[in-house]
């Protein structure tokens, strides 16, 4: 057997020998032209960026190269790295491979932050801690969703439409619970509302809307405004129960479809949205959307439970 000198002799050799027989272009990517990063390898022999396959995959399930149809391998969904193709390249280039990784690591800070250019789901009014069970289809999303996985950060912003705009002044980060993987590479993703934010300015990312925002927070009130506003908050949830128990059929349906009323929060200051409940009640009473994001938008409880109590009121005085 080999001593330990030998041995870095003889790595030293297939090193020296490698890089003769070897050059920098023999080991790029042909999607993205630079050195391949987590390389995998396709059953019909193709090599590609773990990340550049999948972005391909997003749009068609076919080799980028040879279009031979890799649907078995989509739907395994579980890109193996080619271990010899990572040892040769640590090999022969480690200079240039840890130069790639901190180009990859810049990247995934950059996308990593939640209040510069993130990404922005247009789709449907979301509300602070409550569900927002998604279907992901569309390539431009499926990047997107994948991105906030690998960052770790696990959100992104979700707009509705605007008529003149790419998506509303205002919107609520969500938060990736769960995800379940189609075999076609669509994805059921199940989120949940985190804090309420507004727009500063819009961008793009590879297909998809991005905005830089600032976080609503709802202003503190104390002493005699504060009891006023608790007042408020007693009163309007003894509506919202009595909405609950005596709505219509229809009302009656939605309740089947998302649960009961949430608790009473005991300090309705907690949180920098206000109560859930709120929320709740806001997200299955029958309201327009412009409405909805005009409650959405305001950074008064005050103002949030005085609307609330008179569409409840409204409500209740409908006949059955």
């Amino acid at each position: 057997p080999l001593d330990n000198e030998e041995k870095t002799a003889a790595a030293k050799c297939t090193q020296m020998c490698l890089g003769e027989l070897l050059s920098i272009s023999d080991l790029e990517c042909s999607l993205c032209i630079r050195m391949f990063f987590e390389p995998v390898t396709t059953p019909c022999g193709h090599t590609f960026c773990k990340e550049c396959l999948e972005r391909c995959l997003d749009h068609r399930p076919n080799c980028p190269l040879c279009k031979q149809s890799l649907r078995e391998y989509l739907k395994a969904g579980s890109y193996n790295p080619t271990v010899l193709l990572q040892d040769i390249m640590l090999a022969t280039f480690p200079a240039q491979l840890a130069e790639r990784r901190e180009l990859h690591q810049a990247e995934i800070a950059e996308l990593s932050n939640l209040t510069k250019n993130i990404p922005i789901f247009v789709c449907t009014m979301s509300f602070p801690g409550i569900a927002c069970p998604l279907h992901v289809f569309e390539p431009r999303y499926r990047l997107m969703i994948r991105r906030c996985q690998e960052t770790g950060t696990r959100r992104f912003g979700m707009c509705i439409y605007e008529n003149g705009k790419s998506f509303a002044d205002y919107g609520c980060m969500l938060e990736i619970r769960q995800i379940e993987l189609l075999a076609d590479g669509r994805s059921l993703v199940d989120t949940i509302g985190r804090r309420r934010f507004r727009v500063l300015s819009r961008g793009h990312r590879d297909g998809y809307n991005t905005a830089d925002i600032e976080y609503l927070e709802d202003k503190k009130v104390d002493g005699e405004e504060l009891q006023e506003l608790q007042c408020l908050h007693e009163s309007t949830y003894s509506l919202a129960q009595r909405f609950c128990e005596h709505g219509d059929l229809a009302s009656r349906h939605i309740l089947m479809q998302h649960g009961p009323l949430p608790e009473k929060e005991e300090d309705i200051q907690a949180s920098a949205d206000g109560p859930t409940w709120c929320w709740w009640l806001i997200s299955i009473l029958p309201l327009d959307p412009s409405y909805q994001l005009n409650l959405f938008s305001t950074t008064s409880l005050r103002a949030r439970l005085t609307q609330l109590q008179r569409i409840l009121a409204a409500l209740l005085q409908q006949p059955p």
